[in-house]
């Protein structure tokens, strides 16, 4: 297991994939999503990552996986510890952000706090807040994420310790296995595309 100790003393814990970095053309720094880790299945062949030269730099965030938790997190402290992370592994001036479900708020975090470092960004499936007045309810209705997120909000707020060790258990499935196994949650079109990706765990039942 990598881990680099940060300035306050706590341990991030890290992987590294794709082409070695001093050889890399993109440097990707991937944020994973709620129940999921730095072990996430990034969707893209080995040919392709190669023939791009591709690094991707994976991390459990703070109370994440192999990650030490931080009691005075935030949104600024997100963006701190990507900085401090891409600075101790030496990954160049700029690299690019993938920030993946719940992985979008430390994403947003280093677009306000942290832009001078950032050579691009995307999100994936981002997590929304659902009172925002400009969601149409029409958009929205269908989506199966507005409640498993309600509940991951009240978890949070009144039993952070429980939260906690969900995210970081290695007992039970991840929420993003779990999740990722039911076609319930997937539309014609998504199904279509998974059908192309390797391994998916709902469409590899039985193998």
């Amino acid at each position: 297991m990598n881990r680099i100790k940060l300035r306050d003393g706590r341990f991030l814990a890290y992987k590294e994939r794709g082409v070695p970095k001093d050889e890399a053309k993109y440097k990707i720094i991937l944020i994973h999503g709620f129940g999921s880790s730095k072990e996430m299945n990034f969707s893209a062949s080995k040919e392709l990552i190669e023939k791009l030269g591709v690094y991707f730099l994976l991390y459990d965030p703070a109370g994440y996986g192999d990650s030490d938790p931080n009691p005075k997190r935030s949104l600024e402290s997100e963006a701190l510890d990507i900085d401090e992370l891409a600075h101790q592994l030496q990954i160049g001036p700029k690299f690019y952000l993938i920030g993946v479900s719940m992985g979008s708020y430390p994403t947003w975090s280093c677009l306000k706090h942290i832009p001078h470092r950032l050579a691009g960004v995307a999100f994936v499936a981002p997590v929304v807040n659902y009172r925002w007045p400009s969601l149409s309810k029409k958009l929205i209705k269908k989506d199966y994420r507005r409640e498993l997120i309600k509940w991951c909000f009240r978890i949070s707020k009144y039993a952070p310790g429980l939260l906690h060790w969900w995210i970081s258990q290695k007992l039970f499935p991840s929420t993003s296995s779990v999740l990722e196994s039911n076609q319930l949650y997937f539309n014609s079109n998504d199904i279509e595309v998974l059908k192309r990706i390797t391994g998916f765990p709902m469409l590899t039942k039985g193998e």
